[in-house]
């Protein structure tokens, strides 16, 4: 697991490209027709052949977001990604990503102190390929997925995951090999 990078969200430039990434979200999931996907693909580091993406899908920046070829990201994904490479969301060829499934790149600080200062931590997660991530999964900040996983529905992926295995539950823990 990859430790965290802080930064500050509240600064002028980060809320503005925030504003711009939600408003082209939202003009997709309101409208999901194919002008409106390669806008939203625009705001992606790449976006591979054949990517689909359903409406309902939320990114914070899409300036870390790199996605491989063939993958199929269903309704309703939430992608909190940073403006840093630090908090970089990366995503394989040929992956199923289920519906509502959330990768969550940016966290607080624990320390109630801390988070009085409104700074974010970031840490990158990468998600290997002909990975199958079902309904509801979470993915928290510095995960790594291996290749040709699959995350069952409803799981919280809190630590680094083998390829060529099978982990559910919350916290995600390895059911079998594959």
């Amino acid at each position: 697991m990859t430790h965290p990078t802080q930064f500050n969200s509240l600064k002028k430039p980060l809320l503005e490209a925030r504003k711009t990434a939600h408003e082209t979200c939202r003009l997709f999931n309101k409208s999901p027709s194919k002008g409106n996907l390669k806008r939203i693909k625009s705001l992606f580091t790449q976006c591979g052949e054949g990517v689909i993406i359903e409406a309902g899908f939320h990114c914070d920046y899409g300036s870390q977001f790199e996605i491989g070829d063939r993958t199929f990201i269903n309704i309703n994904c939430t992608v909190l990604d940073a403006p840093i490479s630090e908090g970089a969301i990366t995503i394989g060829s040929d992956c199923l990503i289920g519906p509502s499934v959330q990768l969550l790149a940016v966290s607080h600080a624990v320390n109630p102190i801390e988070r009085l200062k409104k700074e974010n931590f970031a840490a990158p997660i990468t998600i290997g390929n002909n990975v199958w991530i079902g309904a509801g999964v979470i993915v928290l900040a510095g995960v790594s997925i291996g290749d040709n996983t699959v995350v069952g529905a409803g799981s919280v992926v809190t630590k680094n995951v083998a390829a060529n295995t099978v982990v559910a539950g919350n916290p995600a823990v390895k059911i079998k090999d594959i």
